[in-house]
């Protein structure tokens, strides 16, 4: 009792002790790219091979040069664009819109929009590409479902049904897929090549789970959720091996398989940062501090940077101000 009484009573010499006693987050911001520019934002994607990086920006995505900050082009007709999904073999971006239920097809090379295709269902969301399947994917948040799609004829193959709001997901490209369903704070597996629910688990505490990464060589899922946790699951049998305290107001995590680290993106202004010391072992490492509104980001797996998007000013109903990337990078020791 006595600690806290001294706390309390020398609070200015009690933040500035711990303040003393931080250790440094293994992150920080390294540069700030600022663009401006009318219009909110939601995902981010980088092409590591040819060092862009693609920001849904919606009613179009910006494409930045990741190694001079640089504003390259604006690639325009999309239609609320949410989510973008890069396919190195096939050349392409595919940007999911939500207004018009459809997916915009973008060349790599000339960064032209050259088609969009339907896909049966409404306000498409995330959006991911499986390799191995040759099949996009996008997470329907207005229908509860996902569609399955042979992106080369811009055709739905499957359409399959979920048990509640689907948000950020992830493939394993051995057939499966693993998606958040933020209403009812559940994890499902999906077959994508039966295109059925293989399973339903709980990610109690968690709440509101929005962003979702996975380590393919541990098999582990990383849920980030709005009240303050982390949930790490087995990606086979769905029992929890990990929760972690972290920053508030997710949307987007990270896994570096080449560092073992994982980062979350959070509206308060923080990056969780997390180090894995085993498929089931993991330390909370000292947050990054970024900006209020920077909630999502994308890894740089050549560079390990992450580039989080924010703004100024992003207050719902007025025009954003001030947009830009703040760039995150490892801190050398």
């Amino acid at each position: 009792m006595k600690s806290l009484a001294l706390l309390f009573g020398a609070p200015l010499l009690a933040v500035a002790v711990a303040a003393v006693a931080q250790p440094p987050s293994p992150y920080a911001i390294t540069d700030t790219w600022i663009f401006g520019g009318e219009g909110s934002w939601d995902y981010a994607a980088v092409d590591a091979a040819t060092h862009r990086l693609f920001i849904a920006r919606n009613d179009r995505v910006m494409v930045v040069d990741t190694r001079t900050g640089k504003l390259l082009d604006e690639i325009t007709g999309m239609h609320r664009a949410h989510g973008i999904a890069i396919s190195t073999s096939l050349g392409k971006a595919f940007v999911s819109n939500g207004d018009s239920g459809d997916v915009g097809v973008v060349d790599l090379k000339t960064l032209e929009l050259e088609r969009r295709f339907p896909v049966a269902a409404k306000n498409p969301d995330a959006i991911v590409y499986d390799e191995t399947l040759h099949r996009l994917i996008t997470m329907n948040g207005g229908s509860n479902s996902i569609s399955i799609i042979d992106p080369m004829a811009g055709k739905v193959t499957a359409s399959v049904d979920l048990p509640g709001k689907p948000e950020f997901a992830a493939v394993d490209e051995r057939g499966n897929l693993w998606v958040n369903l933020e209403d009812v704070s559940k994890l499902v597996r999906v077959d994508l090549k039966a295109a059925k629910v293989a399973a339903v688990w709980t990610l109690a505490p968690c709440e509101a789970p929005s962003g979702l990464a996975f380590d393919k060589a541990s098999r582990r899922v990383f849920s980030v959720c709005g009240n303050r946790w982390m949930v790490v699951t087995d990606a086979d049998d769905g029992h929890q091996v990990a929760r972690l305290p972290m920053g508030s107001g997710p949307d987007a995590v990270v896994y570096d398989p080449a560092t073992h680290m994982v980062l979350s993106s959070n509206r308060d202004g923080t990056l969780s940062v997390f180090k894995q010391r085993g498929a089931d072992v993991y330390d909370v490492l000292p947050t990054a501090m970024t900006r209020a509104t920077a909630r999502t980001l994308a890894l740089d797996a050549a560079t390990h940077q992450v580039y989080l998007p924010f703004a100024q000013s992003a207050v719902k109903g007025q025009s954003v101000r001030g947009f830009g990337v703040l760039v995150a990078s490892p801190v050398a020791k």
